[in-house]
């Protein structure tokens, strides 16, 4: 049984555009950005991301006239995804639904720390996206808890920093990162 949680709103001034098709150049550029930044790091060529985009450099520059615009609704686009990913898991069994969740925000990290130096993280928005974090988080850190799943002397803190920590380690493959991060969660269940 889900619980009921209600997820902050981010307050960032991410306009996505009205028209269909211009909405779905916008995620189309979102999208190609995730990968190349994650991929190449913050100095990805804009080009490079438009052409994955399947559009025109003039198209990326409308929708986000800097690069900081870009890597700002990458990031907060991704905060975004995190929370909607905490509800979506939230009907699962106890302990399900917080590594479905926790999995995601692997991912999260992924393309987190190819932006992360070019964020404010003193701003009002970079705090608020950390708050939505952890507000999404901890309802499934919390059941999983009171179910008796997860050891009851750690917090939804240590939880999202020793998985931060692992999955910025250099892995040689996926296979290795998800063995890695089952051994560290196997840690945190309850005995």
């Amino acid at each position: 049984m889900a619980t009921e949680t209600t997820r902050p709103v981010l307050r960032v001034d991410i306009k996505r555009p009205q028209r269909a098709d211009a909405r779905r150049n916008f995620d189309a550029l979102l999208s190609a950005a995730r990968e190349a930044f994650a991929e190449k790091g913050v100095d990805a060529s804009l080009e490079d991301i438009a052409r994955r985009a399947g559009v025109g450099i003039g198209t990326l520059y409308r929708n986000f006239p800097t690069r900081q615009d870009l890597l700002s609704a990458v990031y907060f686009g991704e905060i975004e995804e995190l929370c909607l990913a905490a509800e979506e898991a939230a009907d699962l069994p106890p302990w399900e639904a917080l590594t479905t969740w926790l999995r995601r925000f692997v991912a999260y990290v992924a393309t987190k720390r190819a932006i992360w130096e070019s964020l404010n993280r003193e701003s009002d928005s970079f705090q608020e996206a950390r708050e939505a974090m952890y507000a999404a988080g901890t309802p499934l850190f919390e059941r999983v808890q009171a179910a008796g799943e997860a050891r009851a002397d750690m917090s939804i803190d240590d939880l999202l920093r020793m998985v931060s920590g692992l999955t910025g380690c250099n892995f040689v493959d996926e296979e290795q990162r998800d063995r890695v991060l089952q051994i560290a969660l196997d840690g945190v269940r309850a005995r």
